[in-house]
């Protein structure tokens, strides 16, 4: 039987799983990735620490699962996206640290894009809105504030990559420059009809098309591994959110699901249209294993996971993430608590980077248990209007979310999600989706591929028990509260 080595390099982990083509894991080892935040806004890693981080779990995977790497019949990755890199081509050395996805110290550059009118361009050619949260604003910024970079830029002496490529460029020793179109159409840069860059795009925002690099499909043969103590091929490359939507078998048009991670990403199917939303998503590339172009609709909540992460270790409310449910549960709501969790601004539908985080609501009855339960229900909240949007902009109405990701483990949080949603949310007993998903996808390149559906007779389903009245007036008040969080920065 077919097994894949699938690499899933995260915001705040690096892990490796060894599957076969049922679907089966034999190992996941997880490695902590540190996160720094130099500056209120800014947020990054050091890329030797991806690499090492990523390298070590692979290591570890195989030890573990009893593989060795010429048993495998190839590699996956799959990646948190936008997280920019830039490269010496010669040396292979970085000439900066990795600006995450999260990070919005390029708001200014993009409200001098929007003054520029080159909103509705960008919109056009990438389906996507000019904010941080994409790759474009962060190479201007490590080529306009790094001595030299911009000339050695134009020069061709240097490389971009979001992580795919940066761990592409390392597994080969530094022979191939790639990247897949899902990772490609998170740029700002992608032209999504023409499935290539965009050379105009390049010009208007001053990022050299020598920097970029080759564009493949997802599932492809990208290169030669010879790192890991023997040769084995890359077979498949897709962003998380792509690689996940594959994973749950989401491939027919008005399938949904839902990752809770650091943030939230939902995406729904949409076939080889491209729906424009007028509803504040965004138009991306779904996982490319055929000739055929295929799209989904995303919203993106820029935080999820990491709101009970600021709960543990800012304001100590808890020792463990686990602790959050029980003493979330302890209370029957929030007491009229609402938390706007805007750390790094909103993402979907408002797009506000100059937005903050607000607790709001309070009275002297306000308990540890109340908070805990606002932060819980933010994440619910942020999705349903994500949901909502997304009905709206496909003319088609869900009937199931299907979710993973860490944070889909709280019970207490998928029953929220059902509750103001009005729909089941099915949880997989397997909710490693996102590795799965990259390992389906190279084992489609191999002609070993079975089947994507990672689904069981374990599921776990959340039926609805809220009244779409109390739902209704929820979102009202959550709506009300984010009004009053936007334009601090």
């Amino acid at each position: 039987m077919a097994r894949f080595l699938a690499l899933d390099q995260g915001s705040s982990s690096s892990r490796a799983a060894v599957f076969d083509t049922d679907g089966h894991h034999t190992a996941v080892v997880q490695k902590p990735l540190p996160v720094r935040f130099p500056r209120p806004g800014w947020v990054e890693h050091d890329p030797a620490e991806i690499w090492h981080t990523q390298l070590d779990a692979a290591r570890d995977a195989l030890l573990a699962g009893g593989s060795a790497t010429l048993e495998l019949s190839g590699i996956a990755i799959t990646n948190q996206r936008e997280t920019t890199l830039v490269w010496s081509r010669r040396s292979g050395a970085p000439i900066g640290p990795a600006i995450s996805w999260q990070d919005r110290r390029t708001v200014d550059w993009c409200e001098a894009r929007r003054a520029e009118g080159l909103a509705p361009l960008v919109r056009e050619r990438t389906g996507l809105v000019i904010d941080p949260y994409f790759s474009a604003g962060k190479i201007a910024w490590l080529l306009d504030h790094l001595p030299g970079a911009r000339q050695l830029a134009e020069a061709g002496e240097l490389a971009f990559g979001t992580v795919d490529s940066w761990l592409i460029w390392k597994l080969t020793n530094g022979a191939v420059h790639a990247t897949d179109v899902t990772n490609a159409s998170r740029t700002m840069l992608f032209n999504l009809e023409r499935g290539a860059w965009d050379p105009e795009l390049c010009e208007r925002l001053r990022i050299p098309m020598a920097l970029l690099p080759q564009v493949k499909p997802s599932a492809s043969y990208y290169g030669d591994c010879e790192v890991l103590g023997g040769n084995v091929s890359i077979m498949g490359v897709a962003g998380d959110q792509q690689a996940a939507l594959f994973g749950h078998g989401c491939l027919l048009p008005g399938q949904a699901k839902n990752t809770y991670g650091t943030g939230c990403f939902v995406l729904l199917h949409t076939g080889e249209e491209a729906v424009a939303s007028k509803h504040g998503l965004l138009t991306t590339r779904a996982a490319q294993i055929s000739r055929l172009k295929e799209y989904a609709l995303e919203g993106a909540v820029f935080d999820a996971g990491s709101v009970v992460q600021w709960l543990r270790d800012e304001v100590r409310l808890f020792t463990r993430t686990a602790d959050i449910e029980p003493l979330a549960a302890s209370v029957p709501d929030t007491g009229g608590v609402v938390l706007v969790p805007a750390f790094n601004g909103l993402g979907s539908p408002y797009w506000d980077p100059s937005a903050r985080a607000g607790l709001l609501g309070m009275t002297r009855g306000t308990s540890r248990a109340h908070i805990a339960r606002a932060a819980l229900e933010s994440i619910a909240l942020q999705s349903t209007e994500v949901l909502l949007a997304m009905q709206a902009d496909a003319a088609t109405k869900l009937t199931e979310l299907v979710v993973d990701g860490g944070a889909s483990a709280n019970n207490l949080l998928m029953q929220m999600q059902a509750d103001l949603l009005g729909v089941p949310v099915r949880r997989p007993a397997n909710i490693e989706a996102t590795a799965f998903g990259a390992a389906s996808i190279a084992a489609h390149t191999t002609g070993t591929f079975q089947h994507a559906e990672n689904q069981d007779l374990d599921s776990t389903v959340f039926q609805p028990v809220m009244s779409r009245d109390e739902a209704a007036a929820r979102l009202d008040r959550w709506r009300m509260a984010v009004g009053r969080v936007g334009g601090w920065a």
